[in-house]
């Protein structure tokens, strides 16, 4: 028994020596497999910009005031008191409607006398004419007689002395009534401009004239009230020394005023004024010139002294192929622009870009480029190969402007 239990354990011992050699052996193996792989690199986030067909406007801004575009003052043409006012501020008045009256300095009594007096000369006239027909009638049968002998030197003497004192006195009387018809005249004259009138049809913007108030003849004259009209009002802009000479009369111009958000008003540019706004320009300050054009105000919104945020359009095109500004690189030589895109398969390449109008925020694309293209924004990120070298065959962009 002995022996055989000698046998078992040296069957035991070469089968254990056995399996650990199994086991000892294909432990690289199983290390191999259960070792753990390294985590997947995360994904690389790439700020792009894609070029899309769109309008662009170049434009230069500027600050503006609304003002009065047609407006006439009403002047008071004598001496005197304000007898009555018969509008007020707000009124919309006539061209010629009597809009105040001034009871002249000069007395009503003197206009009667000259009145007066112009019937009385006219009641002379008529007698004075009666005896000079009484007396060339007189001169007549005398110069008849005289011719028949049938009279005296002395008696025809006499009717051609009466008939000529006659029409003297005649023609002085007439002299006094043409004289008296002057003054009459500046009477009616002086009575007229006692109503002050309307000068154009509009609103009444501004008085200055109350009843009772005196009116000196010889003080400089003053506006007694402005009649606007207010269909039509001019936006006065003031554009810096550095936009203002690329500016001319007929571009298309647009404002928007805080009294009205979200709405925008259009004109046309008519004049810039060629000297520079008041306070600017002077020691080394820049100056700024005034730009004015009109707009339509049919139903009176826009008001004399309203702020308007203006813009002047330099030059626009229409559904022409735009990138975004931010996507643009350095420029070269050339002026071309260098872009990197990104295609479908996450493959960066080179290009140069020819560009034409450009604003803050859009910039056109002349070359290079097709609608669709994703521009990468900034520098190529380090886990992308170097950029390849600028596409000989260039794509193009076909723009359209205006």
């Amino acid at each position: 028994m002995a022996s055989r239990a000698r046998r078992v354990s040296s069957r035991d011992v070469a089968a254990a020596l056995l399996f650990l050699a199994a086991v000892l052996g294909a432990s690289p193996v199983l290390a191999q497999a259960t070792k753990p792989s390294p985590p997947a690199a995360a994904p690389v986030k790439l700020d792009t910009v894609t070029a899309r067909r769109g309008d662009i406007r170049q434009t230069v801004d500027a600050a503006g005031k609304l003002q009065l575009h047609k407006w006439a003052d009403a002047y008071a043409q004598i001496g005197g008191q304000v007898k009555e006012v018969s509008v007020a501020i707000g009124d919309t008045v006539q061209a010629d409607q009597a809009l105040l009256e001034i009871t002249p300095t000069q007395q009503p009594a003197k206009v009667e006398s000259n009145r007066a007096q112009m019937a009385r000369l006219q009641a002379d006239l008529a007698d004075q004419r009666a005896q000079l027909e009484f007396a060339q009638l007189q001169f007549k049968r005398q110069t008849q007689l005289k011719a028949q002998n049938a009279t005296r030197e002395e008696a025809f003497e006499s009717a051609r002395m009466n008939a000529s004192s006659a029409t003297a006195r005649v023609d002085a009387i007439t002299a006094q009534i043409h004289e008296l018809e002057a003054t009459l005249k500046i009477d009616e004259e002086a009575r007229q401009k006692t109503l002050v009138r309307s000068p154009i049809s509009g609103t009444v913007v501004s008085m200055a004239a109350r009843t009772g108030q005196m009116l000196a003849a010889a003080q400089p004259a003053a506006p007694l009230l402005r009649i606007a009209d207010l269909s039509d009002m001019t936006v006065a802009a003031r554009v810096a020394e550095s936009d203002v000479t690329r500016l001319r009369p007929g571009m298309a111009a647009s404002f928007t005023t805080p009294g009205y958000p979200g709405r925008h008003w259009s004109g046309k540019l008519r004049q810039v004024i060629p000297i520079p706004a008041d306070g600017t320009g002077e020691q080394g300050k820049q100056a700024f010139y005034t730009v004015l054009f009109e707009v339509k105000n049919p139903d009176h919104e826009l008001m004399s002294g309203m702020s308007a945020q203006v813009q002047f359009v330099v030059a626009q095109a229409r559904d022409t192929l735009l990138l975004p500004a931010n996507g643009l690189g350095a420029q070269d030589e050339e002026g071309q622009y260098n872009v990197n895109v990104l295609d479908a398969g996450q493959h960066v390449g080179a290009r140069k870009v020819k560009v034409g109008l450009r604003n803050a925020q859009q910039v056109q694309i002349l070359s290079g480029l097709a609608a669709g293209d994703k521009v990468l924004v900034g520098p190529v990120p380090d886990v992308f190969p170097a950029a390849a070298a600028p596409d000989a065959g260039t794509k193009s962009a076909t723009a359209s402007g205006s």
